[in-house]
């Protein structure tokens, strides 16, 4: 099987155009936008989604308040002082570390998967195409580029 691969560069050089011009012409071909941090290529495949899923990656601390009790080990063990005052956690600040997670000793704290974007399955009028989204200022773009590749 034989690869070919449009990698990065400066943006607006035409790099998607060139990869819909090769989807025109080639047979028996996969479509896959790696670019997940600015997906652009279904705007030209104008694909149809059959498979929808979310991508997690990472995690973030929750504070349940009805389990605190405000002992203020979270927040003196949180090297990014994510932890507010009043014990609520900074989504931005937090880092997903799990500090606070695993030393809380009331158990007041939720540590869950975030859901950073989603990839998909489609196909097109050249054949089918995996691509996917990831959120606004998410991280972890790699391991996304990896699971659609």
């Amino acid at each position: 099987m034989k690869e070919i691969v449009i990698i990065s560069g400066k943006g607006g050089t035409g790099k998607t155009s060139i990869i819909a011009a090769f989807a025109s012409l080639a047979k028996n071909k996969v479509l896959c936008d790696a670019d997940v941090d600015a997906a652009d290529l279904h705007l030209i495949m104008d694909p149809e989604i059959t498979e929808r899923h979310d991508f997690e990656s990472g995690h973030s601390a929750i504070i349940n308040q009805d389990k605190c009790t405000e002992c203020g080990l979270c927040r003196d063990l949180c090297r990014w002082n994510a932890i507010s005052e009043d014990f609520v956690v900074n989504s931005i600040g937090c880092e997903g570390c799990g500090v606070c997670y695993y030393f809380c000793p009331e158990e007041a704290i939720e540590f869950p998967l975030n859901t950073c974007g989603e990839w998909y399955l489609s196909e097109t009028r050249f054949g089918p195409m995996a691509h996917a989204r990831l959120g606004i200022a998410e991280e972890n773009s790699g391991k996304l580029v990896s699971l659609i590749r």
